[in-house]
């Protein structure tokens, strides 16, 4: 099917989120009573719309000068076959490739099954050096 998407450069709103994570089986992936919080603290993000709707999200995080990460990329699944998460991640590149000094430092977490795209856009696994790592937190307002 020859369909033709609009890449529109915006955060997703927290209700386009969290459609696209349920849509791939990720609603428990995220902390929704935060999510508006962190998505007003994004740098840059880009929007897929087909047909009036968000079918695929992606947004950038960092210090906007030298470290930037690729954030939340989603794409709903009935257009998964049609490039969006490339065309997404492209977008976002983009936009750091304009707004960063003179070098940047791109990261980001994939699932297994977008690690094809990832390494087609020039991202290489972590090796020994560096050594990406993560500890989860919870803030002294949790409740529970």
């Amino acid at each position: 099917m020859d369909r033709t998407f609009t890449l529109v450069e915006r955060v997703p709103t927290v209700a386009e989120l969290r459609s696209l994570a349920r849509a791939v089986g990720w609603d428990d992936h995220y902390d929704w009573n935060t999510m508006q919080s962190a998505l007003d603290g994004s740098l840059h993000g880009a929007v897929a719309v087909y047909d009036g709707l968000v079918v695929g999200a992606g947004r950038l995080v960092g210090d906007g000068s030298r470290y930037f990460y690729v954030q939340d990329v989603i794409v709903h699944p009935d257009a998964s076959d049609d490039g969006l998460a490339t065309r997404l991640v492209n977008r976002l590149l983009t936009w750091v490739r304009l707004t960063a000094g003179s070098s940047a430092i791109v990261g980001l977490f994939s699932s297994p099954d977008a690690v094809g795209v990832y390494s087609s856009l020039g991202f290489i696994p972590a090796s020994e050096d560096p050594v990406g790592m993560t500890q989860h937190l919870r803030g002294e307002n949790h409740a529970g």
